[in-house]
């Protein structure tokens, strides 16, 4: 059965990253990987809350499975974040590489770090 929350989650989760991709991207006019960018500080959060709740014991086994590891896992992707910064930096825009890593990697950590104080508010 575990599998199964997994795959459900990856099914949800894939489909809106693609969606959640291209919607966000197609609004910028940059090559700045707004895109991926914004999936993943979503991902974060929703880690973020996810961790935060079930150390209050709020979350199951089998919400983290669904959401945490099939959800978010098809929704976030280091490996994209990683070949867009590569490509960045190939092509000459370094300063948007180096942007990506930096500003990626803090909003993504700022977000993990608020979904589990909105946890505590919450479920204390």
């Amino acid at each position: 059965m575990n599998w199964l929350l997994v795959v459900i989650g990856g099914m949800v989760g894939a489909p809106l990253r693609y969606l959640t991709d291209r919607a966000v991207q197609s609004r910028h006019d940059s090559v700045f990987p707004w895109g991926t960018f914004t999936v993943n500080v979503i991902g974060c959060a929703v880690l973020g809350l996810l961790t935060g709740a079930a150390t209050a014991g709020a979350a199951s086994p089998e919400l983290r499975l669904l959401l945490g590891t099939g959800l978010c896992g098809a929704l976030t992707t280091y490996s994209t974040f990683s070949y867009e910064t590569l490509r960045l930096a190939e092509d000459g825009a370094r300063g948007f590489a180096v942007a990506n890593v930096v500003v990626s990697v803090a909003t993504g950590l700022g977000a993990a770090f608020a979904g589990a104080a909105l946890a505590r508010a919450l479920w204390g």
